[in-house]
């Protein structure tokens, strides 16, 4: 696809977001549109009953999230989870297991938790997800650190044209902790996801039109403080498109895929698109 080359619109449906502050796409949207303040104080991570309640018991946080806000926006949108396609976006993927493992590689190899090494891999969540859901579509995780919520978009609008078909985007992160909290920068806990369709359905909720541009892209400014309060977590650039989304704004961001090239995206709200 090259820059600055017009691609066909595509449509959001069923947006869903929790935060320890914004439980929830209600509360959140609510909040960005200046109706209610944030949840204090902020709530425990999420039970998503997608799983079985073993499996929600030992799900590491970036499964809980992401499960949480998948199910939500497939509900939201009317659809079957089953015959969705889908693309998990992460920064970091889990970073808490992540420094376990390293910490007990280093001391003591083995006594490391097979639970725990299986829930390591970056895939782990969609994997409980098609699995939870029985879903045989395309599935795909993906990564591109400060870039995630870009790529993760591009990826699923990609599909969603090329295949005529919608596709549930989800996105999430959490807080670096121990030694990789020195050098990897996201902090809370935050997922986001939405349904991109093909065409207009009576759930359209905003049209998008989307394109790379040329050049970097400055971060868009959020304008509320409780989504300004979740800018340091490595899915912060889902913030302005979900703050445009609640306050029903027509909006045009520009979201950064790399230093040389951004996604360009204007957002219509269904009730003037």
């Amino acid at each position: 696809m090259n820059a600055n080359v017009k691609t066909p619109t595509i449509y959001l449906e069923g947006p869903a977001f929790w935060a320890p502050t914004l439980p929830g796409w209600d509360v959140a949207a609510a909040v960005f549109r200046g109706e209610a303040q944030p949840v204090d104080p902020p709530a425990k991570r999420p039970s998503p009953q997608v799983l079985a309640p073993a499996e929600r018991r030992r799900a590491p946080d970036t499964v809980a999230l992401s499960l949480e806000v998948a199910a939500a926006a497939v509900a939201a949108s009317g659809r079957n989870a089953a015959d969705l396609p889908c693309v998990f976006a992460s920064a970091h993927g889990d970073l808490g297991i992540n420094d376990y493992m390293c910490s007990t590689l280093a001391a003591d190899p083995k006594l490391l938790s097979p639970i725990k090494f299986h829930n390591s891999v970056h895939n782990a969540a969609v994997g409980y997800w098609t699995i939870g859901t029985g879903c045989m579509a395309a599935s795909n995780s993906l990564t591109a650190y400060e870039s995630t919520f870009a790529s993760g978009l591009l990826e699923a609008a990609a599909q969603c044209v090329a295949d005529q078909r919608a596709v549930l985007l989800v996105g999430y992160d959490m807080p670096a902790v121990g030694a990789l909290a020195s050098v990897t920068t996201s902090r809370s806990l935050l997922a986001a996801a939405l349904v991109v369709s093909p065409e207009r359905t009576e759930r359209t909720v905003a049209a998008l039109d989307w394109s790379l541009a040329s050049g970097p892209a400055a971060a868009p400014a959020l304008r509320t403080e409780a989504a300004r309060s979740l800018s340091a977590n490595a899915m912060a650039d889902a913030l302005p498109l979900f703050e445009a989304l609640a306050r029903g704004d027509t909006a045009a961001l520009r979201l950064p895929l790399s230093g040389k090239l951004s996604l360009q995206v204007q957002l219509q709200p269904a009730a003037r698109a």
